[in-house]
């Protein structure tokens, strides 16, 4: 069991055939079952559906993104108004990230989609520097110059005010060589010193840090950072950078993690949320999850269904234009109690800000579905009964 403060991580069940496990995850703004999901509000908001959306779906904790918060409105400003609960209407658990991950995916042009194994996709490049003391980037807002330290980090972290919080690291893309991997990864633990020892300054209760384990696609290098993290003094552990080309990869490197990791704390994969990933993630013995994809697929029309063929439902599709059924005849949610397929489908043809709510609401309700039935089947024994009934084509 991991305590500190009012912050505490205790196992409550595990699967008798895989390291999958149930927790309860208790902060000063409530407590969360684990296995969870967080959904993203990165700008301080979900997009397209509002606390009180959150609150009826069954949600228990979101995200916020510090890089983005820093840029617009300003840490400041957030802290003045309340924090991000304040601030934004929302009164259970949060997390914010460190702001790395943005300043060095959005840094190098493409290598977020590098880092989560997609190809092709060109952004302007804002990174100017890295050096031991932090990263010098340019805002995408205007273009200003901006630092950012692992000081500087925890500062803006404790502005905005969120439960859980995240130590600064470079977030390595998939292209680079081993040697810079290492290069990296020692840094990001020398940052990582640098913000327990600041957070251990200024802890206050209302807060709880978690280290990140980087290493790229490397075991060596993952298992040094694991032990890295499970040797100083976090509170809860994230899995974080380059996590291979494509899904089989990113589940060996988050493999090569999970003996080494700290087994009484909490641990969080950062960035993966496809249904299929949760399922693996789940048995290697992650506790918690965040992507933004149940919202981002839900504004293209696409709605997250248990048994699905990808495991989703594309509404754009013609063969639902006359369809009087709900997305999904067992799902509670309020789309689904209410609107028929025909009429989504509508709605998201006729690009109507609408469908953008419905949809979301439909997938959060869904995936704080499936982590609820992963937690009872993590305690029943039945984890891959259940796997082939979301994902029917699982061998």
């Amino acid at each position: 069991m991991a305590e500190a403060g009012a912050f505490a991580f205790e196992v409550t069940g595990r699967d008798p055939a895989s390291h999958a496990r149930t927790g309860r995850l208790t902060t000063p703004h409530g407590a969360i079952e684990t296995p969870a999901f967080l959904f993203c509000g990165t700008k301080a908001s979900v997009k397209g559906v509002s606390p009180a959306d959150l609150r009826a779906a069954g949600t228990d904790i979101i995200l916020a993104n510090t890089y983005h918060l820093m840029i617009q409105p300003g840490a400041d400003i957030v802290a003045a108004l309340g924090g991000l609960h304040g601030f934004m209407g929302w009164d259970g658990p949060m997390l914010t990230d460190s702001g790395g991950f943005q300043i060095f995916s959005m840094g190098h042009g493409s290598v977020a989609d590098e880092v989560k194994g997609r190809r092709g996709q060109e952004r302007p490049q804002t990174l100017i520097r890295i050096t031991e003391d932090g990263a010098t980037f340019k805002s995408y807002l205007d273009g200003r110059q901006l630092f950012l330290s692992p000081e500087g980090s925890m500062e803006i972290q404790r502005k905005l005010g969120a439960d859980l919080i995240v130590q600064l690291d470079e977030c390595t893309p998939f292209h680079v060589d081993r040697d810079y991997t290492a290069r990296s990864m020692a840094m990001s633990m020398r940052w990582g010193d640098r913000c327990l020892a600041d957070f251990a300054r200024h802890d206050d209760g209302r807060q709880a840090l978690y280290g990140i384990i980087q290493g790229g696609v490397y075991p060596e290098l993952r298992q040094e950072c694991s032990e890295y993290t499970r040797d100083r003094a976090f509170f809860g552990t994230a899995v974080g950078g380059s996590l291979g080309a494509d899904k089989d990869q990113m589940r060996e490197v988050v493999g090569y993690c999970m003996p080494h990791w700290h087994p009484d704390r909490p641990v969080h994969l950062l960035g993966i949320g496809g249904i299929g990933d949760i399922f693996a993630g789940v048995r290697l013995g992650i506790d918690s999850f965040d992507c933004v994809s149940p919202t981002r697929v839900a504004r293209h029309g696409w709605a997250l269904v248990r048994g699905a063929p990808g495991e989703r439902m594309n509404l754009r599709n013609a063969r639902y234009r006359e369809d009087p059924e709900p997305i999904d005849p067992a799902c509670p949610c309020y789309t689904c109690r209410t609107f028929s397929r025909a009429y989504l489908q509508h709605l998201v043809r006729a690009k109507e800000p609408l469908a953008l709510n419905l949809v979301s609401v439909h997938n959060i309700v869904t995936m704080n579905r499936l982590m609820r039935e992963i937690r009872e089947a993590i305690g029943g024994g039945t984890l891959d009964a259940l796997e082939r009934a979301w994902i029917p084509d699982t061998e």
